[in-house]
């Protein structure tokens, strides 16, 4: 009986590990104070995700996921997001099924943009600390988001994984 509960507890204990490496998180945008303001319509519908990995002296991972409903909301977002880019921030073109959208039971979204940084660690989540964006991924559906209608900025790394080789 004792060893059983042990091995109980140790599974247990195992499990809280391997979710604690995973992100948490959830609807609504916690973003940084000095989000553009433009964007504030979009935090009902947004999702902040805190990553379980940390850079040492440099931060944790943060994403906020945005799905858009229709091309006009996009395209009128889109000047708002790139105020996130940095010198060294890369922007990622995928496709597929990778934007959560607000309602649990709605699933996964097929257009949107993921902003991924660094937050201080030392910040709490909550108060809306500073991130450092690291990539800003384009989810690309054709539809809503269409390449041939934004501009993508210049002098800035664009890394395509839409159509990744077998």
């Amino acid at each position: 009986m004792k060893r059983t509960f042990i091995l109980a507890l140790l599974f247990v204990f195992c499990m809280l590990g391997s979710v604690y490496a995973l992100s948490v998180g959830g609807p609504g945008g916690a973003w940084p104070k000095d989000a553009p303001k433009e964007l504030e319509p979009l935090r009902k519908q947004a999702w902040t995700w805190l990553h379980g990995r940390t850079v040492k002296d440099r931060g944790q991972y943060t994403s906020y996921e945005i799905p858009f409903a229709n091309r006009d909301q996009f395209e009128s977002a889109w000047p708002h997001i790139l105020k996130f880019k940095g010198k060294a921030t890369t922007v990622t073109l995928v496709r597929g099924n990778h934007i959560r959208v607000a309602s649990r039971t709605a699933g996964y979204k097929r257009a949107g943009v993921r902003i991924v940084g660094l937050t201080n660690v030392r910040s709490d989540p909550q108060v809306h600390p500073k991130i450092k964006v690291t990539d800003i991924q384009l989810v690309v559906d054709g539809m809503i988001v269409d390449l041939n209608r934004i501009q993508l900025p210049a002098g800035t790394k664009i890394i395509d994984k839409r159509f990744p080789s077998k």
